[in-house]
């Protein structure tokens, strides 16, 4: 009997040894084939439509820099846009107004023609259109595949028993995760360039050249006639300080020069 019994034992114990390796065996197998083979691509081929980026730089000269102004601020309304910076100031030459605006890119053909209507001649005109659909596929497609990846780390952890095991799938979870929100951040940032252009306007109107010189040449008479009163303020000054040495100096030389007379006469 007692021999019986502990045949009995020894099996029940082989037999739980034999599933919890099973069990080991799985797990290490499947967080193996997810580390070493991630898939290259979530879903097939898909046609995504072309990416565009554009941008605009301009300068010109106006008649009027309030009247372009209005202009500018008309065409900002009837496409949707938004005045992202705008700066004025003056310099010898000309008054000038800078303005940077966002356009929806849909708008942004109307918008430029707008804004240029009525300009003649372009100190700069730089229309720029830059293809990011590669990269925006890639950045969509790692992003698919982080996920997915995700996604099975998640069932493994449903599965596991030991706290190492959820320990390190959590720490593995914790990696896609932040990998996930860099991609997402790319993403975004890369898709809010495509939906709005970027415009940079500068416009001036010059100064008349006889104003100018008028201008000029009055603030340096000016300038001039301040900086010899100055002058002539600071040597009276100076002359007053060393007053007491310009009266030795001429006493010492009254009696030198009497000796010199005296000496002469012997």
């Amino acid at each position: 009997m007692r021999y019986i019994f502990s045949l009995f034992l020894f099996l029940v114990i082989t037999l739980s040894a034999c599933s919890k390796a099973s069990d080991d065996k799985v797990y290490n197998s499947s967080v193996s084939a997810i580390t070493m083979s991630a898939p290259a691509s979530v879903d097939g081929p898909q046609t995504i439509p072309q990416k565009i980026i554009k941008s605009a730089n301009l300068k010109f000269e106006t008649a009027d820099i309030e009247e372009t102004f209005q202009q500018i601020q008309k065409a900002v309304k009837q496409s949707h846009a938004s005045i992202q910076s705008d700066s004025e100031g003056k310099n010898d030459i000309s008054l000038y107004r800078n303005i940077t605006v966002k356009v929806p890119s849909q708008n942004f053909d109307v918008f430029l023609q707008s804004i240029t209507k009525g300009v003649s001649y372009f100190d700069q005109k730089e229309i720029s259109s830059e293809d990011v659909t590669d990269q925006y596929i890639d950045l969509d497609s790692r992003l698919k595949t982080k996920r997915k990846l995700e996604e099975r780390y998640i069932e493994i952890l449903k599965k596991a028993t030991k706290v190492s095991e959820i320990l390190e799938i959590e720490k593995q979870i914790s990696e896609i995760r932040e990998e996930i929100e860099s991609k997402q951040g790319q993403l975004k940032y890369l898709e809010s360039r495509i939906s709005e252009s970027r415009v940079f306007i500068q416009f001036y109107k010059p100064i008349a050249e006889k104003q100018s010189v008028k201008v000029s040449y009055g603030s340096k008479l000016l300038t001039a006639v301040k900086s010899g009163f100055n002058e002539l303020s600071g040597s009276f000054i100076w002359l007053i300080s060393i007053w007491p040495f310009i009266i030795i100096f001429c006493v010492l030389a009254y009696f030198i020069r009497k000796r010199f007379k005296r000496r002469k006469k012997e």
